[in-house]
């Protein structure tokens, strides 16, 4: 296994000053490192950071480096293949890329297609890229030679990283957090609260992991929640599909910071779409809580500004448990579009499941329900 600290370092000693990206699983030890540093840029999407990479290159001349998930890949394939390519601006960068659902590797249902293509893909962009080696010498080969060809290609060349690459490292930057209520117990309170027919659809990560498990907990069934595991930032946009094609239906959309902040425009075409039905529920606790616990800037922007000059009807914003219910009654009586912000901690219970049902099986149950 490699020391992520020494491998940093060795990337530093080619010449990189510059880090962005958004944090995943199996790089997060290597991104706690970049973190604790303090030189580092969480962009907004993976397509946002080969964006901010090329500016660094055209500002300084200097390669840049750029980690992210395979699963995230697809937001910098335009990007990468219309701005960066050697066929138009010819700009080298340094791309880590976690491999999730590597081939013959147990991994959740939304990465196996996407991890099966991955190699594939660079291949088809004509990226030249490295599997990188757990040995400590053959992986500072590695990383010679791509600098070596990036130098000579002026080019992007990618590190794909299979997991268990990288030794431990425990994260020292904490997000300064001062609220206390709990994401799963507050998700618990607001299905008890919905309408019988009103339908969920949640965002990635461990939300959608703690909806299926209150609603086994309850047994209350899975038809009414549709489980975004995949396609980070886009729950909002499902939601609204649905609550435009289903007017009696109430749609609570159950988002994340993270992925709200990762395409913050589907809240200007929220605000602007006749959908008295849909209601967005922001679980805001600052951070990428299920890749590492990295920082987003979710503390420091106002959801509230944004979403009300996007054409949002109304907005609440929850940080003491004291204070859901009278906000809560509001959210749910108004017409939205509306947003209801609850601000909690970033914990969650470590022996947390994952869903038992497969994508498609979520799929059938929850257009059975719709069609009711």
């Amino acid at each position: 296994m490699l020391d992520p600290q020494k491998f940093l370092k060795s990337i530093r000693n080619q010449g990189v000053e510059f880090t962005t990206g958004v944090p995943d699983s199996l790089l997060k030890d290597f991104c706690s490192v970049i973190t604790d540093e303090g030189s580092d840029i969480i962009a907004a999407n993976e397509g946002g950071a080969i964006a901010l990479a090329m500016g660094h290159h055209l500002a300084t001349g200097k390669i840049p480096l750029v980690y992210m998930q395979n699963s995230g890949f697809g937001n910098c394939v335009n990007p990468l293949t219309s701005l960066a390519d050697t066929d138009v601006y010819s700009i080298p960068m340094l791309l880590m890329i976690g491999w999730r659902g590597e081939p013959g590797v147990k991994d959740e249902p939304q990465h196996v297609k996407q991890g099966r293509i991955s190699e594939e893909l660079l291949q088809t962009m004509e990226i030249d890229y490295a599997v990188l080696s757990e040995d400590e010498k053959e992986a500072d080969e590695q990383l010679a030679h791509a600098f070596q060809t990036m130098k000579s290609k002026n080019a992007p060349f990618a590190l794909l990283v299979k997991k268990g690459v990288f030794d431990k490292y425990k994260l020292q930057t904490k997000v300064e957090n001062p609220y206390t209520i709990n994401r799963e117990e507050v998700i618990e309170w607001m299905l008890q609260k919905m309408e019988d027919e009103a339908v969920v659809v949640s965002t990635t990560g461990k939300s959608s992991r703690e909806v299926f498990e209150i609603r086994a907990k309850h047994n209350m069934g899975h038809g009414k929640d549709f489980l975004t595991v995949g396609g980070m930032g886009h729950a909002s946009q499902i939601a609204l599909g649905i609550a435009l094609s289903k007017k009696n239906r109430p749609v609570y959309c159950l988002d994340g910071d993270g992925a709200t902040i990762m395409h913050m425009g589907a809240g200007a075409i929220i605000g602007n779409q006749p959908s008295k039905n849909f209601k967005h529920i922001l679980i805001n606790n600052g951070c990428h809580e299920s890749v590492g616990g990295q920082a987003t800037v979710g503390f420091s922007i106002d959801f509230q500004k944004i979403a009300e000059a996007s054409g949002y009807k109304q907005t609440w914003l929850v940080t003491e448990m004291d204070d859901l219910t009278s906000a809560w009654n509001q959210f749910q009586a108004a017409d939205g579009p509306v947003l209801l912000e609850v601000r909690t901690t970033e914990s969650s219970r470590a022996d947390l499941g994952r869903p038992t049902t497969t994508p498609v099986q979520n799929k059938e149950a929850f257009m059975k329900n719709l069609s009711n």
